[in-house]
């Protein structure tokens, strides 16, 4: 098969160019003949083609003439064995979805998390990243991990040609467990391990031409064009069979930078992720909206994929998602899943949201509630008999629901606060704790199930009454988040400290940590067996 390999379009010029054609390419003539006569030995009479580019010496087969073209290639494929071609490096992938982030877009997507897929580094390699040497990611799917659906496009363009830099700094990522990459000039790259960002050992600082020749070697002429205009952009990026980004490229100080965030291939269970156990119960509600929030890099993303893929095990429905970009894949079990990307698949958040329920969904799944509009719509969607998942950046449920409800102009806020007490089923706010002995992390929660007493404070507009609600429902699988830091502290997984950091009340914090004895005393049965080991570490 032949392969062409196309020209690559300019850096704008704001930014040097970068040296960054490959050895295959520049030993390729320069010009091709319009038709060259067939081989003598041939049959065939003499073929004409249009001027094509040159291909890698690669794919070409070995023939008699001293100087093969495309035109003489066909005719000695028919009549002789030919060398088996190149193939595109499996590794150096991109996806083609995108979409372009305006100045004033309200927040990025939920966070996504870091994968364990690769093996862990000791603790004092986690200390010393490996340096910018060339790393090999598996070949075949460790046991742990998951590959990509059957039959899910990772819109791949096989024509990039990744600089190895780059690469290398991913793979270091895999290796050290880590969930960020950040390139910047002026800096090495740096990568973030349990919360804290440190640069790779003996990295190089990039500069300004070594950003840009980075950035660009992933980007399609599509993507770059997008770019070029917004300055902003977010896509997913696949580095292998197991490996995929969520990247942010940006221009900052007349200066390119871009953030990857490590997305995991495999969609762990709840039971897996650390989380009380009446989180699931949410997988079961036949309609309403549930909401999953906490600061970015929270496991928001992780839990709502845990959340769906438990709908798609356990129910025959259509699951329709708009996320902004795609980041886990889910396959078809007993539901049909179908997954659209703002800028790829829909311009919109609420131009998607329209046009759903017209898809026949049972279950929407909405990557981020960001203004009015798509507030709107998902709330309607929950009202009219579909259950619906979303996510904010809020900190806990009061807030959570004042958030939905202050969007809305005066006047339609009284309406509001009676629409969301009748379709809100329930808020999860999570948050990730160091863990006391420094090894990675664990998840810290809140949880709000709906309940008359609960629907009834949101109607009136009690919303700062809704703690006390929460408090008083532990036999309903319900809890908040001061108590779970002092069940987290008590069984000694996060010190007190770190806790004091997360909590919303230091006095209530104060009085659980001495009554406070057990896990299991947390939500009582219906919190029993729940395992909440570092299963968040690396992950997110």
């Amino acid at each position: 098969m032949e392969s062409s390999v196309p020209a690559p379009s300019p850096l704008p010029p704001s930014l040097p160019t970068a040296e960054s054609a490959s050895p295959a390419s520049a030993s390729v003539p320069a010009a091709v003949p319009a038709a060259v006569p067939a081989p003598a030995a041939e049959a065939t009479p003499p073929v004409a083609s249009p001027p094509v580019p040159p291909v890698a010496p690669s794919a070409q087969a070995p023939a008699a003439s001293p100087a093969p073209t495309p035109a003489t290639q066909a005719p000695a494929a028919a009549s002789a064995p030919t060398a088996a071609p190149t193939a595109p490096p499996a590794a150096e992938t991109a996806d083609t979805a995108g979409t372009a982030g305006a100045a004033g877009a309200a927040g990025a997507a939920g966070a996504a998390p870091a994968s364990r897929s690769r093996g862990r580094a000791s603790e004092a390699n986690v200390g010393a990243l490996p340096g910018p040497v060339p790393l090999q990611a598996p070949n075949a799917p460790s046991p742990s991990s998951t590959a990509i659906p059957a039959g899910m496009s990772t819109r791949r363009d096989p024509n990039l040609s990744v600089d190895p830099d780059l690469d290398n700094a991913l793979q270091s990522v895999l290796l050290t467990s880590g969930s960020d990459l950040h390139i910047s000039a002026g800096a090495p790259p740096m990568i973030r391990v349990d919360g804290a960002l440190r640069p790779i050992k003996d990295a190089p600082v990039w500069s300004q031409d070594k950003v840009a020749e980075a950035i660009y070697s992933i980007l399609t002429p599509k993507q770059r064009e997008i770019f070029e205009e917004h300055l902003e952009f977010d896509f997913a990026y696949t580095l292998s069979e197991n490996a995929r980004f969520r990247v942010n490229i940006y221009q900052q100080r007349a200066n390119l930078g871009a953030a990857f965030r490590l997305i995991p291939t495999e969609i762990k269970p709840l039971s897996a992720l650390g989380v009380p156990e009446s989180i699931g119960s949410f997988a079961k509600l036949p309609r309403g909206l549930v909401l999953v929030t906490g600061p970015t890099g929270s496991g928001k993303s992780t839990t709502l994929a845990a959340l769906i893929d438990l709908v798609n095990r356990t129910r025959t429905d259509h699951i329709m998602t708009v996320e902004d970009p795609i980041e886990f894949l889910h396959g078809n079990h007993k539901s049909l899943v179908n997954q659209r990307e703002v800028g790829h698949d829909t311009h919109s958040f609420a131009a998607a949201l329209k046009h759903v329920l017209r898809q026949d969904p049972d279950v929407i799944l909405v990557g981020e509630l960001r203004d009015l509009e798509t507030i709107s719509v998902a709330l309607t969607a929950a009202e009219t008999g579909h259950l619906v998942f979303a996510t904010l950046h809020t900190q806990d449920a009061p807030q959570t629901i004042d958030r939905i409800i202050d969007v809305y102009p005066p006047h339609q806020q009284s309406q509001v606060r009676a629409q969301l007490a009748a379709t809100l089923q329930g808020v999860v706010c999570q948050t990730l704790i160091k863990r006391a002995n420094g090894k990675g992390r664990v998840v810290a929660t809140e949880v709000l199930m709906a309940t008359h007493a609960v629907a009834n404070l949101i109607r009136e507009g009690k919303t700062y009454q809704v703690h006390s609600a929460m408090q008083a429902g532990r036999e309903l699988g319900m809890h908040t988040l001061d108590q779970h830091l002092a069940d987290l502290v008590n069984s000694g997984q996060i010190s007190f400290e770190s806790a004091m950091e997360k909590a919303h009340d230091y006095e209530v914090l104060k009085r659980l940590v001495t009554r406070v004895e057990t896990v299991g005393q947390l939500g009582g049965t219906m919190n029993s067996g729940v395992d909440y080991s570092d299963a968040y570490s690396g992950q997110i």
